[in-house]
């Protein structure tokens, strides 16, 4: 088959989508139909090449299949344009948008997102040509970025599709322990070391009488008369050696060189 061969099947199966699309504009629903039928595999195609790790090609299909329905919908056949020029950016555009707001576990940046599926499907394709996996340098020039840009990339990657808690951990052969076991929980018990540490420092600051006195009143939850009958002094005393006793702690703990 010669090249004018081609290009007259081309003239013709331009002519006869346009004819198509003429016919759908007029009403007729089998013509929209026909024309599903007749620009699926293009579809079919860019699906493929936005495939994956971890995507069911179905649901891609699915997008890609939509983005083109949109496309017919759209196309005005008087533009001197071939469909498939229109629809091609209209079906990536519906791709590109599932891939940002449904797959993605985390959000990230839209221009991250786009350029880690392009470090993804360049990391298959080189590792395929290569022989081995491809390093950051090669993969830059690959997508057209630099080495920082890449890495961010596939580090954005890890956002892609999140693990659940439940998802056991090691081999079907070892005891069950999910991901949430491993992970670790809030610990309030060091901030309480941390508080016992620095209380203990600042009660040094302060008689021993008084860090007695201090133990009943706030430990002991005793009253101040309950305390002046321990210690044989009267209210108003225990209450003059706690006020005097924390006056000292609060310039102690503002660092107050005085308090020591």
């Amino acid at each position: 088959m010669t090249a004018t061969d081609d290009a007259g099947r081309g003239a013709e199966r331009s002519r006869d989508d346009r004819a198509l699309f003429v016919r759908y504009r007029e009403g007729d629903s089998q013509a929209r139909e026909e024309l599903v039928q007749r620009f699926l595999p293009l579809a079919r195609q860019l699906a493929r090449r936005y495939q994956r790790a971890g995507e069911p090609f179905d649901d891609l299909l699915q997008v890609a299949s939509m983005g083109l329905i949109k496309a017919i919908d759209r196309f005005d056949p008087a533009r001197e344009i071939a469909f498939s020029s229109y629809a091609v950016p209209t079906i990536l555009g519906e791709i590109k948008r599932h891939f940002r707001d449904r797959t993605w576990s985390v959000r990230v940046p839209r221009d991250l997102q786009e350029l880690s599926l392009r470090v993804d499907r360049a990391v298959g394709e080189l590792s395929e040509s290569l022989r081995r996996q491809p390093s950051v340098t090669e993969i830059a020039e690959a997508v057209g970025s630099d080495d920082e840009h890449v890495l961010e990339a596939l580090q954005a990657g890890g956002a892609y599709r999140a693990m659940s808690f439940d998802a056991p951990r090691g081999s079907a052969d070892e005891e069950t322990v999910t991901l949430a076991d491993s992970v670790g929980i809030e610990e309030d018990g060091f901030d309480r070391a941390e508080d016992r540490a620095t209380l203990a420092r600042l009660l040094s600051t302060v008689t021993e009488r008084e860090r007695h006195v201090l133990r009943m009143r706030f430990e002991e939850d005793m009253t101040q008369a309950e305390i002046g009958s321990v210690i044989g002094v009267s209210q108003m005393q225990v209450s003059r050696v706690i006020r005097q006793a924390l006056t000292r702690l609060r310039a102690a703990a503002d660092g107050d060189p005085s308090s020591s």
